[in-house]
């Protein structure tokens, strides 16, 4: 008998194939929001009129405009928006970007929330052990257009690297989940092929280790096999047509639905768990974390769930296969890293990197069971 609880997020509304400058009037307009705050990619600012469009659809509702938050989140660039967001007395924070940007609204949030000055003072309100400090609830709330597809703005925990220890750390809060998602595919073209596409495999990882947990359950299961469906035949067309929008929309759609396990209390495994090592320590991609990770540890875990792993080539269009070969040449195929080497992390570091994986929130709940860092150090081998 099936045994657990789903705690339903903090989302209002997710409004997808609409262009997003259109879009948020309306949230704001929804909301009765009247200051709001832009944080936004450097490049899409900079170097094309995306951002233009939508500070000029919005007119004096624009507060400001911050676009200077680097890859992994750092602390310190979380207290400069903070600032900034605070300054301009923002009643709404409007995200347009990648997880990067997502996550350090949702940082903001709690900064704002809970007078956070500096960025040792973001220890008050992290988590420890995977349980988030009491504080005080956000009131600056956040919406969010994604124009990567690794799915942060459908969750509810930001993830912060604390640049002193090099660690990624994590933030958790019901309310930092966005009011509102707007998925529009055209914004998403000036992304990157390469960001795009890792990221679409960051999504795939989503989906994987949902459907592979120990605590996986038939309302995850549900939109994570459609999800993976939907980016295992999308992210392929994307490749082959970096404008094809109709794909684009498939990837973030089956992006939303990668993030239903997760949302649905359903923890993440050891490719998650790796990956946060990976990105904080060497400042590897998140998307290439899992590019790199995730088919090594399904071979490590296939001893202990053949029968989930089988969901998972099925849903590839591969029933019968091994789903770690499915996984790596659909990786392959779209032609992104396969190997630690090639994201330039040497075994000499190994030792550290298992040892740190083993104090995130994900190694810890792996489906094949890790008790030490030796294990881990096992999964690393698998993916030099």
């Amino acid at each position: 008998m099936h045994r657990g609880r789903v705690v339903f997020g903090a989302m209002d509304e997710v409004v997808f194939g609409r262009p997003a400058r259109e879009a948020i009037v309306e949230q704001l307009d929804r909301l009765g929001a009247q200051r709001a705050f832009l944080m936004v990619s450097g490049t899409l600012n900079r170097e094309t009129d995306e951002i233009e469009k939508i500070r000029e659809a919005l007119g004096s509702r624009c507060v400001g405009t911050f676009d200077k938050m680097p890859a992994h989140t750092p602390r310190a660039a979380v207290i400069a928006a903070t600032e900034q967001a605070r300054d301009a007395k923002a009643d709404l924070i409007v995200t347009v970007g990648g997880g990067s940007i997502t996550d350090g609204a949702k940082a903001v949030q709690l900064c704002l929330a809970n007078n956070v000055t500096t960025s040792d003072g973001i220890d008050t309100i992290r988590t420890r052990g995977g349980v988030s400090p009491e504080m005080n609830p956000p009131a600056v709330r956040q919406i969010s257009v994604p124009t990567t597809i690794a799915g942060g703005e459908f969750s509810s925990i930001a993830g912060v690297t604390n640049e002193a220890k090099r660690q990624k750390e994590m933030l958790r809060h019901p309310l930092v989940m966005p009011r509102a998602t707007i998925l529009d595919p055209d914004i998403s073209v000036h992304t990157p092929d390469w960001l795009f596409l890792s990221t679409g495999i960051r999504a795939v990882d989503h989906c994987v280790e949902g459907i592979c947990s120990r605590e996986a359950h038939p309302y995850g299961d549900a939109q994570a096999i459609k999800g993976l469906e939907m980016l295992a035949a999308g992210l392929p067309r994307v490749k082959a047509n970096p404008k094809d929008i109709s794909a684009r929309m498939d990837c973030q759609i089956g992006t939303w639905l990668s993030t239903g396990p997760l949302a649905s209390g359903v923890p993440m495994g050891a490719s998650h768990g790796i990956g946060y090592v990976l990105g904080a320590e060497f400042d590897v991609p998140h998307g290439y974390t899992s590019c790199v990770m995730l088919p090594a540890v399904m071979r490590w875990n296939k001893r202990d769930n053949t029968d989930r792993q089988a969901l998972v080539a099925a849903a590839m269009g591969h029933p019968g296969a091994d789903a770690g070969d499915v996984l790596d040449r659909f990786i392959r195929d779209l032609g992104m890293p396969r190997s630690l080497k090639e994201v330039q992390v040497g075994a000499e570091h190994f030792d550290r990197i298992a040892a740190g994986a083993m104090r995130t929130p994900w190694v810890p709940r792996n489906p094949r069971k890790i008790d030490s860092p030796s294990q881990v150090r096992e999964i690393l081998v698998m993916a030099a």
